[in-house]
């Protein structure tokens, strides 16, 4: 027994000691940009008050370069795996902070690595094959997109674009406002709070939740192949209403009934409009319900 304990003490203490921890700061400008790239493990980036970028964690143990240098407006940190060394694995992965300028765009990209981001009020691009992607955005632009991963994003109610995607995993977009895309191949997907001009939402399987405000003129498009679809409307609505399934019941809190599209068939249809009618809303399925109401 004690020959096993100290065999398991001196694998920790050799993993701590091949493990390297990195603790670097260089100048930036205070709303430049910056690029992010780490192959497994994860990373998280906080925006802060000053004009520089800095890089803390710990590099995995088959790591051939760390390189963190600045070139003009934007400041790269990229961390490099011994070439032929595949991702995911203990000695591969890097586990790294970075903290940049709050105003920074960034651009962050992994292969098998959980990206997390918060106080950051530029332009966000996030990338992952194999990782979930958790952001906090304000006005600017953001595209997350990830393989094989949740999606999480919370908002602030301020007029942003958004265009969220993922193949294998839910998304979860709350008190975003503007203009927003989501696209979920199997995976849930839900839209909470805030206010759109332009919503659209599909999916081939998984359940469609949208619980926000339509602006007036607003459009709300909503596809799903396999899924129930919720739809509740927060606030007035004035909207031009078209719903179709192929086989699946509607249900309308607003008061006109869905009629049959075949006596043959199993599919429903709706259409009404609502309010003075300024926007429009087109919801489409073909194998699940849909729920139509309002608060």
């Amino acid at each position: 027994m004690k020959r096993l304990v100290l065999v398991s003490v001196g694998l920790l203490l050799a993993a701590a000691v091949n493990a390297e921890e990195i603790d670097e700061t260089l100048d930036a400008n205070a709303d430049g940009n910056v690029e992010i790239y780490n192959t497994s493990g994860s990373v998280a980036v906080e925006g802060w008050s000053r004009s520089a970028v800095e890089v803390t964690g710990t590099l995995g143990e088959e790591v051939e370069e760390f390189i963190f240098e600045r070139e003009g407006d934007t400041v790269v940190v990229k961390i490099k795996p011994i070439k032929g060394k595949s991702s995911g694995g203990r000695s591969t992965s890097s586990h790294i902070s970075v903290r940049v300028p709050q105003k920074s765009a960034i651009e962050v990209a992994t292969i098998s690595a959980d990206i997390d981001v918060g106080g950051v009020d530029g332009d966000q691009e996030l990338q992952s094959v194999s990782g979930d992607i958790t952001t906090k955005a304000l006005m600017a632009e953001i595209e997350a997109a990830t393989v094989s991963g949740d999606i999480d994003i919370t908002g602030s109610n301020m007029d942003s674009e958004a265009e969220l995607t993922s193949v294998s995993g839910g998304i979860s977009a709350r008190d975003l406002s503007g203009v927003i895309g989501l696209e979920s191949v199997v995976g849930n997907v839900k839209i909470s709070g805030g206010s759109f001009t332009d919503a659209a939402v599909e999916t081939v399987n998984g359940r469609i939740d949208y619980e926000s405000n339509l602006r007036e003129g607003g459009e709300l498009e909503i596809e799903t192949v396999n899924g129930k679809v919720v739809v509740n409307f927060i606030g007035g609505l004035s909207a031009e209403i078209d719903v179709n399934t192929f086989n699946g019941r509607i249900n309308n809190c607003f008061g006109p009934k869905p009629e049959k599209t075949s006596k043959y068939a199993p599919g429903w249809e709706l259409s009404f409009t609502e309010g003075g009618g300024d926007g429009s809303v087109s919801i489409e399925t073909l194998n699940g319900g849909v729920t139509l109401c309002k608060e």
